[in-house]
């Protein structure tokens, strides 16, 4: 009775192979191929425009830094100055205004995509807080990668 069932188990695997099995080569090989096609397609659209993504991130780091700095005026009923800096999100800072309830609000102040350190100005000239960078070129205006970046657009 024992060898009966035994058999059956081994016929059952032997029956039915396919059910075991991974994929196929030429599966693999279509899959590497379409890859390859949308890689073809992509990357030299994301590459052209290099100016671009370091602009967008630039925006982002500067959204990041307002929103810590709202934070920091929530909790010390207003902004650092700007003799104090972007550096009050990450170390206390000192002079006035005081910042009697203040915590560490960045790990660390992020550079610009060009290696620069983002400017504050408070009071700012587009609205309560300026948080800026001038772009590629470093100089104030400027057009496409050359062109200032802050939280007033």
């Amino acid at each position: 009775m024992r060898s009966k069932t035994f058999h059956a188990r081994c016929f059952t695997l032997v029956a039915n192979p396919r059910a075991s099995r991974g994929f196929t080569l030429i599966e693999i090989l279509v899959v590497v191929v379409i890859l390859g096609i949308l890689a073809a397609i992509v990357v030299p659209r994301v590459m052209q425009h290099p100016g671009e993504a370091r602009q967008v991130r630039a925006k982002q780091d500067i959204q990041a830094i307002v929103t810590a700095l709202d934070t920091y005026k929530l909790d010390n009923f207003t902004y650092p100055s700007t003799e104090q800096g972007l550096d009050a999100l990450v170390h206390k800072p000192s002079g006035t205004p005081e910042a009697p309830n203040w915590h560490q609000y960045l790990d660390k102040l992020p550079k610009d995509p060009w290696g620069r350190t983002y400017m504050y100005l408070h009071p700012g000239t587009h609205g309560d807080i300026d948080v800026f960078t001038y772009g590629a070129d470093g100089k104030p205006g400027g057009d496409g990668e050359n062109a200032d970046v802050g939280n007033w657009e």
